[in-house]
This record gives C-alpha cells, structure tokens and sequence, in this order.
C-alpha cells in the first residue's frame, strides 16, 4: 500500500479563492488524496503525520516568465557574451534550485540562449538536479536585428518563421516564444516600436498551435500587442504601454496578461554606474509609472493576469520571485487575487489547470507549507526562512521538512 502523508490543522488557501481553516490534506504517492476540515476528514493508518498549527499550505506557486540562462548581472548581454554555452548551463542549474527553494514548483522559461534549458529540464525530471518543473520555449523569436537576440533566433518572413517554430518543438519546447516589440535590454531597440509582422506572428501561432503549444508574446508597445493579440497569441509578456484598444482586445479574446512588475523596478533602482547600461536603465525608468498604469487598468477591466517575474534580468534575482506579488499587492490586487494569479491562473496560462495550481483531490502534490498568514502579510512568502518544506509530487524537495523527511 502506498504510504500517506497527513498535514493536520494547517490553514489552506487552496488555489481557488476558499480558505480553509484548521484543515486536513492528505497525499498519498504524488496526488492529493483528500482535502477538508479537521473534523471531516480522518487520518490513514500508517500514514505520517505533520502538524500544521500556525502554519498555511499553498499550492506550489508557478512564475510565467523566467529566463534560468540569465543570472541578474547588471549587465546580462554581455555576461552571457562572455560565457561558454557549458557555463550557462551550471548557472542555469543554480538558478533552478534557488526557485525552487523559495516555493516555486513550475516555471515558464521564456527565451534561453540555446536548447540547454531542455537539458535541465529532463535533469530535473529524472532527480539529477533540484529544480522546478520546467515549461521550456527554447530560443526566442525575433525578427533580425530584433530584441531578445542574445537569447533568440533572428527570422525574416514567414517561412523562417514557421521553419524556427518547428525547430524548437523539435529540440522540446513546450510554449514558444515571439518577440514584438522593442524591448529594455536589448541595444538599439525602442520598447514602443512593433517588431515582427502581423503575418509573420500568425505563422508562428499557426505552427504552435498544430503542435498543441501556446504562444507568448513579448510586447511593451501598444502596437506589438495589437499585433500579437490579432495573430492570436495567448499571453502578453510584460504589456507595459497598454492603450485602451489592446486592453479591450485582451479582455475580448481572453488573451492573459504576465505583468513582470520586478524587472523594469529592478533595472530601474539601478543607481548610475551600478553596471546596468545606461540606454537599459534609462528606458527602465521612462516606462515604471506607464507600467503601473497599464497593470490597474488591466484588473480594472477584468484582464486576466499570471504571475510572472523576468527573473534573471539585472538584480531580479532567482529565488526571490514572491517579490512580484508584493508589487502586484501594491498596485491594487488583494493579497488573494496576487495569490490566484501565482496558482490557479497561471496554470491555467501554461496549460497544465489539470495537474496542478489548486489544492484538489487527485491533483500532482506541489505544496508549500510555510510559516504565516499571507493574506495579511504577502511579504512573508518572500522570507525563505518561513518556509517548513515545498512538495513536488508528493515529495519534500526543499526546507526544513526535506531534511527530516531524509533522517527518518
């Protein structure tokens, strides 16, 4: 018989928008086997038994938009420039494992410099390394000359494109990435200008969507977003100059917003001579207050919205992640919407609702047990010394209660 894991009289915000306090959850191999209150839920012989007093369960949190190749370097082109692809690929390991011991249990990794990414991933999969579960685009795609080159692969017209969609669904890729718009990081680019084709972006959705993968688009300007949204992309990445039009698109075709708040706030608190280029922090703090705005418009009107961080970008550190709901906090969702945004939406986003993001009978058991009350303090689920343990499928992965768990 599979043997159990009871957490008792623990509070569970459970994904989908209901409290439940002094609950029981059940896990038995990787699921969920039961959830409910104390009193209507007896324990398993045999199973072990934690205490949950004082402590709350979330579903495992799940960040949209990552970039593992990328370290926070204040200047993160010419630091991947400089390293070998071998490199990268230990750095991108590192990152993986402090993501995954701040309670995020999926990712989104959205543009790496080459199909290293796939490599962890299946790393992961079979327990080489610690590391989140890994949805992979592989290279970005932008036009030539385009941003996100560091980490792309340059197209022209809509055979390269539909020819470099079928290339990183080849190499593993489980979303693919477009590029269009200017962006920050990138020399030489305007986040206000369109990049990429209207036909050029279709071609890409078109070949995703023959192979059953979503698209997500990187758009700052009002006019890339326009484009992306009438290629039928399914996520805009970053949406930082949101006009009323491509607000109203979004909500009519149900296309999700990924804010990404901490990356233009990071490169932007970047004090001159800190190692950011000027042209990147100077475009940072052009668009911050823009930002903000589009952000509350978009859960004015009702966007849907999924956690996403840009983590790797300069001083947006791995493992510090949380620091977006903070900052989704300040700008008008409750502290619950930040935490649906991180669970439930955010599966929705990738695709995988049906395994993960709630805590549900028979879903995969990607927990965080933690020490606080994040819907009064959503600042605790930055501090990683709260943190009891994070389940993967059923297993202690990270925190205290991995190192217990072991000793037994």
């Amino acid at each position: 018989m599979t043997p159990s894991i009871a957490i008792r009289s623990v509070r569970v915000i459970d994904g989908t928008g209901r409290t439940i306090e002094r609950a029981t959850v059940i896990i038995r191999g990787a699921n969920i086997a039961a959830v409910g209150p104390d009193r209507d839920l007896p324990i398993p012989r045999g199973a072990t038994k934690i205490d949950g007093r004082g402590l709350t369960l979330l579903p495992g949190l799940i960040d949209c938009h990552v970039h593992f190749c990328l370290g926070a370097e204040p200047d993160v082109v010419e630091a991947i420039a400089q390293e070998t692809p071998a490199l990268t690929l230990l750095k991108s390991s590192q990152a993986a494992r402090q993501t995954l011991e701040a309670g995020i249990t999926t990712v989104r990794d959205v543009g790496s410099r080459d199909h290293s990414i796939f490599t962890l991933k299946q790393a992961i999969e079979t327990g080489l390394v610690p590391g989140p579960r890994i949805v992979g685009a592989g290279l970005a795609i932008c036009m030539i000359g385009g941003h996100a080159r560091f980490i792309g692969q340059e197209v022209q017209g809509v055979r390269q494109v539909r020819s470099a969609v079928r290339a990183q669904i080849a190499a593993g890729a489980g979303v693919i990435k477009v590029i269009a718009s200017g962006g920050v990081l990138t020399p030489g680019t305007s986040p206000d200008e369109a990049q990429m084709t209207v036909a050029e972006l279709q071609a890409a959705v078109q070949e995703a969507q023959r192979a059953g993968r979503k698209v997500a688009a990187h758009a700052h300007g009002s006019s890339g977003m326009k484009n992306a949204i009438q290629a039928g992309v399914h996520s805009i990445e970053h949406a930082t100059l949101m006009d009323e039009e491509a607000a109203g698109l979004m909500k009519q075709q149900g296309v999700f917003m990924v804010p990404t708040l901490s990356a233009l706030a990071t490169t932007a608190a970047c004090r001159l001579g800190c190692g950011v280029p000027d042209s990147a922090r100077d475009k940072a703090k052009a668009m911050t207050k823009r930002h903000a705005v589009s952000f509350k418009n978009a859960l004015r009107d009702g966007i849907q919205i999924a956690m996403g961080t840009d983590a790797g970008t300069p001083f947006n550190f791995h493992g510090e992640n949380a620091q977006e709901l903070e900052r989704m906090v300040a700008f008008g969702m409750s502290p619950m919407q930040a935490i649906l945004a991180a669970t439930s939406a955010a599966a929705h986003l990738i695709g995988i609702q049906h395994q993960v993001g709630t805590i549900e009978k028979g879903k995969l058991a990607d927990l965080l047990l933690f020490e606080g009350h994040p819907l009064r303090h959503i600042e605790q689920l930055r501090d990683r010394d709260r943190i009891v343990g994070v389940m993967q499928a059923g297993k202690w992965v990270a925190g205290p209660l991995k190192e217990m768990m072991n000793d037994e």
